[in-house]
């Protein structure tokens, strides 16, 4: 069913944002009066699932999921049609037009996506406000359970003060500001101290067995008993709360282990938190040191346990529009550094480039539409970014092209640009090919 879930909301906003993104081409070709040929969700790589011709136009849905086209006539794309372009140019075609027409059908399709990207931004500010935890209220420090995060110096229980010289208000502030970072100040044991990240932190922590960075100390919440259990059939619940071991109290998820160590393949006595109520139970440890629980998560309760403080902003109609705003350029400043650190090879942050897989993990397990739409604004605004890039076979190594012929009064010849667009598709095929092999190794 978790597949199901995910896969749905997978495909959902792939396939909106890709027929949104053509719609941007297909609409100003139509309103300057040229001929669009096909309009297709996905690739008819030798046949379509669906297809129907509407005037001059047939709308379809292909069976290869990796994208969506718009054949506009007499324009030098990824079909190649050589023999239409070795026809006299015809009044309806699109390399009859002004530059300046061609210019704005070949930026319609991202100008879609930016457009898509902040009006989702609005509208979640004014459904759901922002929530956020402030670090103060995590009275002491981090969770650090990534072994490339100890190896660096970062210890459980420090404080985040700093990434480089920002100030930590927020407890998002740390993940969004980590891509670029070159320092980190916490505070230990009340005394502050600054960690330097290594000059490849992206790129070793992109090949890391665990993909945490600095989590929010939790309490032990049951969220479920594995099959493989030796509790499996003990009187515990989900959202019950292991509050002490053998005496011991347990205030945090990550002082178990420490405790556990010690009782390996012994039975215990284990106070557990069930709503208002203390009880007690008997509870088997496997040869592990693991009780075979899978954690549970209910962040509302934990805040309102006094763990953190969760601070919830609400904002009017009005002010959603300013608000969605700061949302859209901050997410575009951050991916644009995401970016300059992915095409720096020194930083190693191309080896966490993913592919079809890694969007697909991104999206939840449970469906959420707050979580949905906040991602698909997120790959709108990506796959804007990513078609603007000068590679010929994208949006933007067709606008490079009609700048030069603006600027210069002479267009490319027709030879050039078929040559240029083979060899940005070859490039297009090299970087989809490693970004999903990236998935897998």
């Amino acid at each position: 069913m978790e597949f199901v879930i995910k896969i749905s909301q997978f495909l959902l906003s792939l396939s909106l944002l890709i027929v949104l993104h053509e719609l941007g081409h297909f609409i100003p070709a139509k309103l300057f009066k040229t001929r669009v040929e096909k309009f297709y969700l996905f690739f008819d790589v030798k046949f379509s699932l669906f297809k129907k011709k509407i005037g001059d136009t047939e709308y379809g849905i292909g069976w290869l999921p990796l994208g969506g086209y718009v054949k506009i006539s007499g324009m030098i794309d990824e079909s190649m049609d050589k023999e239409q372009m070795a026809q006299p140019p015809k009044p309806w075609e699109f390399r009859s037009k002004p530059a300046w027409q061609r210019l704005i059908i070949m930026l319609g399709g991202v100008t879609v996506n930016f457009i898509l990207a902040y009006f989702i931004y609005v509208f979640l500010a004014f459904g759901y406000g922002d929530t956020t935890t402030k670090v103060s209220s995590l009275k002491d420090g981090y969770w650090i359970e990534n072994q490339l995060l100890k190896d660096i110096g970062f210890q459980t229980g420090d404080k985040i003060l700093k990434v480089n010289d920002l100030k930590v208000i927020n407890d998002s502030d740390i993940r969004s500001n980590i891509i670029g970072a070159e320092t980190i100040t916490i505070q230990r044991n009340g005394v502050e101290k600054v960690i330097t990240l290594p000059e490849d932190f992206l790129g070793q922590f992109s090949s890391a067995e665990s993909r945490q960075l600095f989590e929010r100390r939790i309490p032990f919440m049951i969220g479920a008993v594995a099959d493989s259990s030796l509790n499996k059939t003990a009187d515990v619940k989900p959202e019950d709360i292991i509050i002490a071991i053998e005496g011991q109290k347990l205030r945090y998820f990550d002082q178990a282990d420490a405790i556990m160590d010690n009782y390996k393949n012994e039975t215990l006595s284990v106070d557990l938190l069930r709503d208002n109520d203390t009880i007690t139970r008997e509870l088997k440890v496997d040869e592990k040191g693991n009780f075979g629980f899978y954690p549970g998560l209910d962040y509302k309760r934990f805040a309102e346990m006094g763990y953190y403080d969760i601070a919830t902003q609400t904002y009017t109609f009005g002010e959603s529009w300013a608000e969605g705003g700061r949302d859209f350029v901050e997410t575009v400043t951050k991916y644009g550094v995401q970016l300059k650190a992915i095409f720096t090879p020194s930083t190693g942050a191309y080896k966490g480039v993913g592919g079809f897989k890694a969007i697909f993990d991104i999206f939840p397990p449970v469906w959420s539409w707050q979580a949905f739409w906040v991602l698909t604004a997120f790959l709108s605004i990506m796959l804007g970014v990513l078609n603007l890039l000068p590679i010929p076979a994208l949006d933007g190594g067709h606008v490079m092209f009609l700048l030069y012929e603006m600027i210069s009064g002479r267009a490319p010849s027709e030879k050039f640009l078929e040559r240029a667009q083979l060899a940005g598709f070859i490039i297009l095929i090299i970087m989809v090919l490693s970004a999903n092999i990236n998935d897998w190794i």
